[in-house]
């Protein structure tokens, strides 16, 4: 099975832009098709299957601007994402967007055909949740990759021979014999020596290396010490390790690294949840959303005693808004464990922990502890809202956060773990269906709801309260509900208050204000 990486698939990328599932997996989808072509494209076709969720979201939630900007080259954090359209009209490549039937059994499917003068090349990509992809098929050959390897592609009609040569001279975790081309998997990339050598072999039409676009590597025969919550505490049998701590050993193990890595990745990656919350408290600006600023007042308020009290409660709501501000503003925020759910794990935990006044090894001690039951609901679920609804996403935000708090406030591990059960408990069945199609209402009150039950919900297990269903049999009947959602409620626009007719009429003027046409002639960028 697949073993997730807490940096990989819970708690990241950093990133710009409405969501994970659209701005950065489809940036990085674009970034494999630039190594696809060696950096040189010229004409981009595009096709969305009319019956998944990028046909009507592709522009509004930034699958365009991930896309493109993974064309050009950029990180998913680049300060110059919203001007992609310029900037693609400038590189002077034509994109052209079909929302035709391919056939796609994932509603965040790909299609992806790409030229040059000497060449045509194309890609299948599923986004499945939080920032992570799936490239499934290139040139009509089936492949799996997620990114997380360095891969090269040789091109030839003499397999046998340069499978041989790979073999003996390539470091790789596998190789791969597809039907036009050998597929390398390894942990470095090949050197400009080794390609130059393949391209001048007969029998060999091309050679593509393309690089890796997760943070944590994979390699051949991984394990990891757990992957249930059952396994962990068999684990933890003769260990009698705090959660932050079992967290550290699995990510270890998952990703080779040393446990004062994972430390300082963590604390990285706390530093930037806190300068985000803190630059949303200073006021954020961008034409291109529904909601203004309001944390700012909700602090002058907040601070001069015109709220109902509750100062740990407060705190939380306001830091939760700051962030989702800060990403609807096109800032720079962590997914944590989807963009949509940006504000909900970080707000809960930030914002306990300066109300409580806690030091910031507590606070990174707490996301660890989160980004482990997140590694839970990853492996056994899903924090694709196209796939789950948002129960999907804030809902596991919730659980995660629910299980911070209770490490931050000094409670035993299987406190953590009711906290986290509980949370999920209450958070089933929540639809996926942002007005006007952005990614902003109701997502912020969803948000705030899924930091305030994780605050509930960790004092209701500090209290002992009896959380009934362990943790892994939550998990399990969390995915079983997400895939009953009907596919409307599930990050459409098709359904709930996407389509009342205010939401209809937001959408209409925000389209209208960001016509496409206004800043990029037709022939470069053509919907159809």
């Amino acid at each position: 099975m697949s073993y997730p990486s807490i940096f990989n698939d819970v708690i990241g990328p950093v990133m710009r832009g409405p969501s994970s599932s659209h701005c950065a997996a489809s940036l990085r989808i674009g970034r494999i098709c630039r190594d696809l072509m060696d950096g040189l494209i010229e004409e981009v076709l595009i096709e969305f299957d009319p019956n998944g969720s990028l046909a009507t979201t592709h522009e509004s939630q930034g699958s365009d601007m991930g896309l493109l900007g993974g064309f050009l080259g950029w990180e998913a954090h680049d300060q110059r994402l919203p001007d992609y359209r310029q900037a693609i009209a400038q590189a002077g490549i034509a994109v052209e967007i079909r929302i035709i039937d391919i056939g796609a059994d994932h509603p965040n499917t790909y299609k992806i055909t790409l030229k040059n003068f000497k060449e045509t090349r194309q890609l299948i990509a599923l986004s499945t949740g939080g920032g992570m992809i799936e490239v499934t098929e290139i040139d009509g050959a089936p492949v799996a990759m997620a990114g997380d390897f360095f891969e090269t592609l040789v091109y030839t009609d003499d397999s046998p021979r340069i499978k041989k040569y790979l073999t003996a001279s390539c470091e790789h975790e596998e190789i791969s014999q597809h039907q036009t081309f050998l597929e390398l998997k390894s942990r470095v990339s090949l050197d400009d020596g080794t390609v130059a050598e393949l391209q001048a072999m007969a029998g060999v039409s091309a050679v593509k290396r393309l690089h890796p676009v997760l943070p944590v590597l994979s390699r051949k025969a991984l394990t990891v010490p757990f992957i249930t919550c059952d396994e962990m505490l068999a684990y933890n049998q003769d260990k009698n390790l705090p959660l932050w701590q079992l967290a550290v050993h699995y990510e270890s193990a998952r990703g080779g690294l040393s446990h004062d890595e994972v430390w300082q990745k963590m604390s990285e990656i706390v530093a930037i949840m806190r300068n985000s919350i803190e630059s949303g408290l200073q006021g954020t600006q961008y034409s291109d959303r529904i909601l203004g600023c309001q944390s700012v007042t909700f602090k002058e308020q907040m601070d001069n005693k015109q709220l109902v009290q509750g100062d740990v409660l407060n705190t939380i709501i306001m830091f939760v808004t700051s962030m989702m501000e800060v990403k609807s503003s096109m800032g720079v925020i962590v997914a944590a464990p989807t963009a949509g759910s940006c504000g909900a794990l970080p707000g809960a935990v930030i914002g306990a922990a300066n109300a409580l006044g806690l030091t910031e090894e507590d606070t990174v001690k707490a996301m660890l502890a989160a980004g482990m039951i997140g590694v839970f609901v990853a492996a056994h679920a899903t924090f694709a809202a196209e796939v789950g609804g948002c129960q999907a996403e804030c809902g596991s935000g919730a659980g995660m956060a629910a299980a911070a708090i209770v490490q931050m406030a000094g409670g035993a591990l299987p406190q953590s773990l009711s906290a986290a059960s509980l949370a999920l408990q209450n958070s089933f069945g929540m639809v996926c269906d942002p007005i006007a199609n952005r990614v902003e209402a109701p997502c912020l009150g969803k948000n705030i709801m899924a930091a305030t039950n994780a605050l509930s919900c960790a004092n209701m297990a500090l209290a002992n309260y009896d959380h009934l269903i362990p943790l892994d049999e939550v998990i399990d009947a969390m995915n079983k509900v997400g895939n009953s959602i009907p596919n409307d409620l599930c990050c459409t626009a098709k359904g709930g208050l996407s389509v009342t007719k205010t939401s209809k009429e937001i959408e209409r003027r925000l389209a209208k204000q960001g016509d496409v046409s206004a800043s990029v002639p037709a022939q470069r960028f053509k919907v159809c």
